[in-house]
């Protein structure tokens, strides 16, 4: 089995910053924040202008994460896998969650005789 080599984020943020610095309107503009990461052996401090700080936030805000498949409408949790199956409290979403909800709740015991009432 091949292991999986986890990304640098040292690397990673390092070529965010050389991705946006070239459109910094004020690039000799006074840094309003610092970030250092350590890695491994590595340590970087990368010193960030307001431009590269709202470049972040626009990253940031425009990610989707593909695990993100909406909240579990039952518990309000955001571990739904795969096939919309909450893995908190166990509820399946979507269609297929909502005709198997709608039979078992015909089928519960409060629904009088199996399968509830005619008509």
């Amino acid at each position: 089995m091949t292991p999986v080599l986890e990304p640098d984020p040292i690397d990673l943020l390092r070529q965010f910053v050389e991705r946006v610095a070239p459109y910094d309107p004020d690039p000799s503009g006074s840094p309003v924040a610092s970030v250092e990461l350590r890695h491994r052996h590595a340590t970087e401090r990368l010193a960030l202008t307001p431009y590269l700080v709202r470049a972040l936030g626009a990253a940031l805000a425009g990610y989707r994460d593909p695990g993100d498949r909406g909240r579990c409408a039952e518990c309000g949790g955001r571990r739904l896998d795969d096939n919309l199956h909450c893995l908190d409290c166990g509820r399946l979403h979507g269609i297929l969650g909502e005709v198997i909800a709608a039979r078992a709740a015909r089928m519960s015991p409060e629904a009088g005789p199996i399968g509830g009432p005619v008509g």
